[in-house]
C-alpha cells in the first residue's frame, strides 16, 4: 500500500507539474523574449529611479513651507532617517526655493547644498536631493507643484517579490494597422488626481480579435507610441485603473506590432505616492484582454 500511495503522489504531482508548463502558449524562444523583458521591468522597478521606494508626496502651498520627520512641518518626511527641521520650500510665482537649516547635510550630486532654486521633473535637467537614504524632488502636474521623496532603502523594495501574471501566450501578440491623424489630434486623458491633461495622438492603433475590430487611441512618447487601456479583466484579475503599454511606432506599410504581454500596471499599483494617467473612455475596449500583468496586492 506504502509503494501504491508513493506512486499516487509521484504521479499526481507530476501532472501539476505537466499542467502547469502546458500553461504557457508559446514557442522557447518567444517565451524567452517575453520573460527577459519582464525581469528587466522588474529590475527597473527595483532600481533608485524606480517607482517602489516612493514613500511620500506632499503638495506645496504658496508662500513657506517647513520639511522634515517632525509632525509640526508642512511637509512630513515619514522616516526617522532625517532630522525633524530640515529647513524649508519657498513656493512663490511657480519657482519654488529651497533654503536648508544650518547643522543639518542635504547634497545634490554629492556636493553640498545650502539654497537653492528646484528644476521641476517637467525638465531634463530636473534637480534631486539627498539626506541620508532619502532621495527628493520637485513634481509638477497641472498647476499643483509638489515634492516627492523616496528611500533607497525602503521595505517594498527589499521584500519585493514580483508581479503575477497571466500565462504567456503568443495569440496576444497582434499585427495591427495604424490610422494615421492628419493633423494629430488632441485627446483628453484623465488622471487619478482628477485632472484633465490634453495629449497629443497622431492616430489610433487597430487590431483584429475573435473576429472583431478594436482601436486604442495612441500617445505620442517621442520614439514609440504609448497606450492607456482598460478591459473587461479591468477590476478583476487586473487593475481597475488600466494598463500601460508601448509599441513601436509604425512600419512603412503602416502596420504595427501590439504585443498584450507586455502590458503593465501603472506605478499607481505600487503606491499612492504617483500620478498616473487614466485610460481615455475611448480606450475601454470590450474584450478580455488575459495577457500580461495581473493586479498587485491591492492596488492604490
Amino acid at each position: 500500500m506504502k509503494v501504491l500511495t508513493k506512486l499516487f503522489l509521484f504521479v499526481w504531482i507530476l501532472s501539476l507539474t505537466t499542467g502547469c508548463s502546458k500553461k504557457d502558449n508559446a514557442d522557447p524562444a518567444y517565451l524567452k523574449e517575453i520573460n527577459d523583458w519582464h525581469a528587466k521591468r522588474i529590475e527597473r522597478l527595483k532600481a533608485p529611479d524606480g517607482w517602489l521606494n516612493l514613500v511620500g508626496r506632499t503638495w506645496l502651498k504658496p508662500g513657506i513651507n517647513k520639511f522634515g520627520s517632525g509632525k509640526d512641518n508642512d511637509v512630513i518626511i515619514e522616516s526617522g532617517k532625517v532630522p525633524a527641521n530640515m529647513g524649508v520650500f519657498i513656493f512663490e510665482d511657480s519657482t519654488v526655493t529651497m533654503k536648508i537649516n544650518d547643522g543639518v547635510e542635504v547634497s545634490l550630486n554629492g556636493k553640498p547644498v545650502k539654497e537653492i532654486v528646484m528644476i521641476d521633473d517637467q525638465k531634463k535637467d530636473m534637480t534631486v536631493f539627498q539626506s541620508g537614504s532619502i532621495k527628493w524632488n520637485l513634481i509638477i502636474r497641472g498647476d499643483k507643484y509638489g515634492i516627492r521623496f523616496r528611500d533607497l532603502e525602503s521595505d517594498l523594495v527589499q521584500n519585493f517579490k514580483g508581479i503575477e501574471r497571466f500565462p504567456v501566450d503568443q495569440s496576444w501578440k497582434l499585427t495591427a494597422r495604424f490610422e494615421v491623424y492628419s493633423p494629430p489630434r488632441k485627446i483628453a486623458v484623465p488622471n487619478v488626481l482628477g485632472q484633465i491633461d490634453e495629449e497629443t495622438s497622431p492616430g489610433a492603433v487597430i487590431f483584429n480579435k475573435d473576429g472583431k475590430e478594436f482601436r486604442i487611441e495612441a500617445v505620442d512618447a517621442e520614439d514609440k507610441l504609448f497606450l492607456i487601456i482598460a478591459d473587461e479583466t479591468s477590476g478583476e484579475e487586473t487593475y481597475g485603473g488600466g494598463r500601460f503599454i508601448y509599441v513601436d511606432k509604425p512600419d512603412s506599410t503602416g502596420k504595427i506590432i501590439l504585443d498584450f504581454n507586455k502590458a503593465y500596471n501603472p506605478p499607481c499599483v505600487f503606491t499612492k505616492y504617483a500620478t498616473c494617467p487614466l485610460p481615455p473612455e475611448q480606450n475601454y475596449l470590450k474584450l478580455k484582454i488575459e495577457a500580461g500583468e495581473k493586479m498587485y496586492g491591492k492596488g492604490h
